[in-house]
């Protein structure tokens, strides 16, 4: 039905949209945060009062509160929690008790290298194909057990990457084009 006329809820011109007005429950919840701001400001300048009477300066009281002293580890683990820094710090510790996760012989061997937290996968680098190949048998149980430590889902996978090869020597001994011996060093 087209009489010429703009609809009622659009504006006539190019002009902005405007947002629409809150209304009910979202009415409410400002007003309930600006009377919350409103009290807490009453309340933090009563207490500023209070002490200038009693002469001033920030005093502990007889309950907890956020300026009491706390233990190292406490703070540490406050920090960990309100950063969000869990799970690498839970993995720097597996990287720092290795060899009793895996056994002293693995560990000689099989160095983890870093934990990409987003694909959560370690990577772990290994000194032979041999015990690249060792540990890629193991790497099913090894996953279980490092989630089993850190918690279901942390560890999906354990890439494991070959030896690299010592350093591409050029001189007179080398046949051109020759890619060198294998991988296995050690």
């Amino acid at each position: 039905m087209s009489t010429g006329e703009p609809a009622p809820d659009k504006a006539p011109g190019p002009g902005p949209k405007k947002a629409p007005e809150p209304s009910g429950v979202d009415l409410a919840r400002v007003a309930l945060r600006a009377a919350k701001e409103q009290a807490r400001a009453r309340g933090d300048a009563a207490r500023q009062k209070k002490q200038a009477r009693r002469g001033g300066g920030l005093r502990s009281g007889a309950r907890a509160d956020g300026r009491d002293p706390m233990a190292l580890g406490a703070a540490i683990n406050r920090l960990l929690t309100e950063r969000g820094w869990e799970t690498p710090a839970a993995v720097g510790g597996v990287m720092g008790r290795w060899p009793q996760i895996v056994g002293d012989d693995l560990a000689k061997h099989c160095v983890p290298q870093r934990y990409d937290e987003d694909e959560r996968v370690l990577v772990v680098s290994c000194d032979s194909t041999a015990w690249a190949t060792q540990l890629r048998h193991l790497a099913p149980a090894l996953v279980a057990r490092l989630n089993e430590d850190l918690g279901h889902g942390t560890v999906r996978m354990i890439k494991v990457l070959n030896p690299g090869g010592p350093a591409r020597r050029y001189g007179p001994l080398r046949a051109p084009g020759s890619s060198g011996p294998g991988d296995t060093y050690g």
